[in-house]
């Protein structure tokens, strides 16, 4: 277990509570911003939320631009056009708004600013975060959800049309300066979209959590990460007006992200190509997919899957190991159910004969190579079937 050298850090600025957003610029000021780019997408802008950032922005006294046409599943186009809007605006930070969509496409601007290659250049399994020689100009995220956790992340997840397939960009340089958690901002987000997003966080912490690498500070905040998602995603979902659930998912969500840096699973690559080829909301089809993965896993990662259990007040002492593993994955389907998510990737417009080439874009993304057990395609396909 000690035989390689592994790297701790959490250096994130987090700024939380209600009327956090009030903080920006002073944010702005402390990173050493003067113009941002100010990141969105067009959803985003037609709410009350965009109207109280902008607000915070002009009381300020903050000159600023706007990018709004950032996709729901984030494509290389959107990363180009608000990286040319950067430069010729003369922006010196960005500031990204939304869900992990903006705030991912918002990482990537400040690197392809500068960057006169290819986006898929950068793909960090073919040797990109070498290819990243930073400093970049600072970012400030602000989320509207509680999902991705991208605001303390260090990767950028965007579509690359020229690989046809989802890319991750990774590197220290692209973690914000600095993330503001108002839980106020995210009232408003619809209970489909509330527990998706928490789908996302939950799946986060337990991929995380069963990832093999060597990280125990993740693997104690991946823990408590899930604990905070049982207890309150729920609630969430039930009522979006209730702050402390909507304040705790912020936390939790944020908690993924830092205990991802782990790595994470077989969900993640089964989910990766859902959302390139049929618009999956990428919580979704989390959601979709981890069940199976987590009876593939059952075995290898049957001491996590007990303490998973144990989080969902199921009586393990009382069971053998592997039956309180068997008991987290009935506990999370029947969470799932609670949510109001429809099981089966049929009902969400993929069809059957897709699963095969779905299953090679899956087995091309990296993130299964970090699963607690190793996957074949075939393995993914199977996964993909028993999901579908």
């Amino acid at each position: 277990m000690f035989d390689g050298i592994s790297t701790f850090s959490f250096p994130t600025t987090i700024v939380f509570g209600c009327g956090a957003v009030q903080r920006l610029p002073s944010c702005l000021k402390e990173t050493g911003i003067r113009k941002p780019l100010l990141v969105t997408d067009p959803g985003l802008r037609a709410t009350p939320v965009f109207t109280t950032v902008t607000e915070v922005l002009k009381t300020g006294g903050v000159a600023y631009e706007i990018f709004d046409s950032v996709h729901s599943n984030p494509i290389e186009e959107d990363v180009l056009k608000s990286a040319e809007l950067y430069r010729s605006a003369g922006c010196d930070g960005v500031i990204g708004l939304g869900g992990g969509s903006a705030l991912d496409v918002a990482k990537a601007v400040v690197v392809m600013a500068r960057h006169r290659g290819a986006l898929s250049d950068l793909e960090a399994q073919s040797g990109g975060m070498e290819r990243m020689t930073g400093p970049y100009d600072p970012i400030i995220a602000v989320p509207t959800t509680a999902g991705t956790g991208s605001e303390v992340g260090r990767a950028s997840v965007i579509t690359s049309h020229k690989l046809g397939r989802k890319i991750i960009i990774f590197s220290p340089w692209l973690m914000p300066k600095r993330a503001i958690l108002d839980p106020e901002l995210t009232v408003g987000l619809p209970p489909f979209l509330t527990a998706a997003t928490g789908m996302d966080a939950f799946t986060h912490c337990l991929e995380s959590l069963t990832c093999p690498a060597f990280h125990p500070l993740c693997d104690a905040i991946a823990l408590h990460g899930l604990e905070l998602i049982i207890r309150y995603l729920e609630r969430a979902t039930r009522n979006g007006k209730d702050i402390e659930a909507r304040g705790y998912m912020q936390v939790a969500a944020s908690m993924g992200a830092i205990a991802f840096q782990k790595d994470l699973g077989a969900t993640h690559s089964l989910a990766h190509p859902l959302s390139t080829e049929f618009g999956l909301h990428h919580g979704l089809a989390n959601a979709l997919c981890l069940p199976a993965v987590m009876r593939f896993n059952q075995e290898a990662a049957a001491s996590h899957y007990a303490r998973l259990a144990a989080l969902f007040g199921v009586p393990v002492r009382e069971l053998a190991e592997k039956d309180a593993a068997d008991r987290a994955a009935r506990e999370v389907e029947s969470m799932i159910e609670r949510l109001g998510i429809t099981r089966g990737l049929r009902n969400h417009g993929v069809p059957q004969e897709s699963l095969s080439p779905l299953s090679k874009k899956a087995f091309e993304d990296s993130c299964h190579r970090t699963n607690i057990r190793p996957c074949t395609q075939s393995d993914l396909l199977r996964l993909y079937e028993e999901s579908w």
